[in-house]
């Protein structure tokens, strides 16, 4: 079985994050790193105000029915710590955004050790973390819309990277 970890950078949901935990989770990922201003569930040595974090934590749990506690996850603010880490362990890191170089994820094959990349609901993952990133893949879009939710987007590329 693949190694798969994700980077989930400037997402501002936290019912995306809920939903991301419970999704992550679900198809086995080892760890979920939360970094940037994603919001993130409480733990132990939390340093935010503790009415903010209990806020949070029950919007998250919202989606995410427990997910936050059994799956391993990280929070880190600044993703360039996570990917220097990550990619000193191993792993290849994935990028999924729509960009001229991106591989069609239906032809893509996944490495041993893979770590994606999901950015911004509204803006997608920075030019600077892109441009660190070698790999890139995109969803092949049917339809009017120009993009997915990034929670459904991940489901559909962490069940392809199961089985490529």
């Amino acid at each position: 079985m693949r190694d798969i970890v994700v980077i989930a950078h400037n997402i501002r949901s936290t019912h995306n994050i809920g939903s991301l935990l419970r999704t992550a989770e679900g198809l086995g990922i080892q760890k979920l790193y939360i970094t940037g201003y994603t919001p993130y569930p409480k733990h132990a040595r939390d340093s935010r105000l503790p009415h903010l974090a209990e806020k949070l934590h029950k919007d998250i749990h919202k989606t995410a029915l427990g997910a936050e506690e059994q799956l391993n996850w990280e929070q880190c603010e600044d993703v360039f710590t996570v990917l220097s880490r990550l990619k000193t362990e191993g792993y290849t890191l994935v990028a999924l955004e729509q960009t001229a170089d991106a591989i069609d994820i239906t032809t893509f094959k996944a490495p041993q050790k893979c770590a994606l990349i999901l950015g911004s609901e509204v803006t997608g993952i920075d030019k600077e973390i892109l441009d660190y990133i070698e790999t890139k893949i995109v969803i092949p879009m049917f339809g009017k819309k120009e993009s997915f939710n990034v929670v459904q987007a991940a489901a559909m590329t962490l069940f392809a990277f199961r089985f490529s």
